[in-house]
């Protein structure tokens, strides 16, 4: 039986998704917060570019808040070039190929696999067709600039609607699979 594997990301309505700390702490309430717990629940491996890594690794670790109760004791299993074997913080790096190694971790025994970043890692896992789905929660609000996940390089790919929510901030949260 195959392991489901989860993406989220939040976004501005113009498709930015590059550092929501800028723009989504005046729009994320309990609701949103709901949303990301029943994400989460049964997760027990995370798929991470090596820039969140690095940047996660600093800050988590010693941060006492729900998010930090999760992510500190899960698997994490690290996107990266330049690093290698086991790592500090409960992860390892991946050997290889990241498309080859996801549809193993997939194929193992545990629970949900979520991929929180970076966007080159969710953007090349969706794609590659190992990522089962892809939540998008839409802010309502227009960034002036900042990467989106889908840009001028990413041919037309054709998804399906599996979820949506309206919360009471006014965010859309939108989840897609790729439409076969």
């Amino acid at each position: 039986m195959s392991r489901t594997v989860a993406a989220h990301l939040f976004s501005s309505v113009n498709g930015v998704v590059e550092s929501p700390d800028q723009f989504q702490f005046d729009a994320f309430g309990p609701e949103e917060g709901e949303l990301m717990g029943k994400a989460l629940a049964g997760v027990t491996d995370v798929v991470i570019g090596r820039k969140l890594w690095d940047e996660w690794s600093q800050y988590w670790p010693g941060a006492d808040d729900p998010f930090g109760s999760f992510i500190n004791p899960v698997r994490k299993h690290v996107v990266s070039d330049s690093l290698s074997g086991e790592l500090d913080w409960n992860s390892v790096a991946i050997d290889g190929d990241p498309l080859a190694y996801v549809r193993e971790l997939k194929e193992s025994d545990g629970g949900g696999i979520t991929v929180t970043g970076g966007i080159e890692t969710v953007r090349s896992l969706f794609l590659g067709g190992v990522v089962d789905t892809l939540t998008l929660t839409m802010h309502p609000v227009v960034t002036g600039k900042g990467r989106r996940l889908f840009d001028d390089t990413t041919d037309l790919t054709r998804l399906a609607l599996v979820d949506s929510a309206i919360t009471s901030a006014g965010n859309a949260v939108l989840t897609y699979s790729l439409r076969a």
